[in-house]
């Protein structure tokens, strides 16, 4: 039977997150938010990033798309607060967490999404996850992403097992409850899922 990890993910919402609990109610990785559009900079970012790396465990960042803004101007702002708490070690995860149009059309927003891990990938060799639901993708938002490994937002599935819509024909982290707190699971071992982190050879 295959492993499974357990993990959260956080933002400005959460304030204080005890961290040191949260590992020891078994949460082997985390996601917090870093930044959203050009500059905005999570105020808990350095504090949560710090936080999930003294309690051992895999470390994630993401940004919040504003997909009418600027990919590359995003991109950089999304390093730079990286860079500021610390910057990447081996193994850290990173992610676009694509759910709002800014009511641009979805090619748009797709182009914008292409262009913004194209610029993140080069910089860092780091392929993001992208975080998106159901819906948004199949409304054409998320073409031409497939080849990044895919962080679905379904509280509605059971957990492990969401449908998964195109451009991907498999899930890689599962958001599957959202109250208290933001819970997700990984099929696959510390390994694994460290193997689709940030290698600095």
């Amino acid at each position: 039977m295959k492993r499974v990890l357990h993990g959260i993910d956080v933002s400005n919402w959460q304030g204080s997150v005890n961290w040191a609990r949260h590992a020891d109610d078994g949460v082997a990785f985390a996601f917090a938010k870093a930044s959203e559009g050009g500059d905005y900079t999570d105020k808990w970012f350095a504090r949560n990033w710090n936080g999930m790396r003294e309690s051992w465990m895999v470390c994630g960042a993401y940004h919040f798309a504003r997909p009418k803004g600027d990919p590359i101007e995003q991109a950089r702002h999304f390093l730079g607060v990286i860079g500021s708490a610390g910057g990447l070690r081996r193994g850290d995860l990173i992610a676009l967490d694509l759910e709002t149009n800014d009511r641009a059309r979805p090619e748009r927003v797709a182009r914008f999404a292409r262009r913004w891990c194209q610029f993140v990938e080069r910089y860092t060799g780091l392929r993001p996850f992208i975080y998106t639901f159901q819906a948004f993708a199949r409304g054409g938002h998320c073409a031409g992403l497939g080849d990044y490994p895919l962080w679905l937002a379904s509280p509605a599935s059971p957990r492990g097992r969401p449908p998964v819509p195109r451009p991907w024909n498999d899930w890689t982290i599962h958001q599957y409850a959202s109250s208290p707190v933001d819970r997700n699971v990984f099929h696959g071992s510390r390994q694994e899922l460290t193997s689709l982190g940030f290698d600095p050879r």
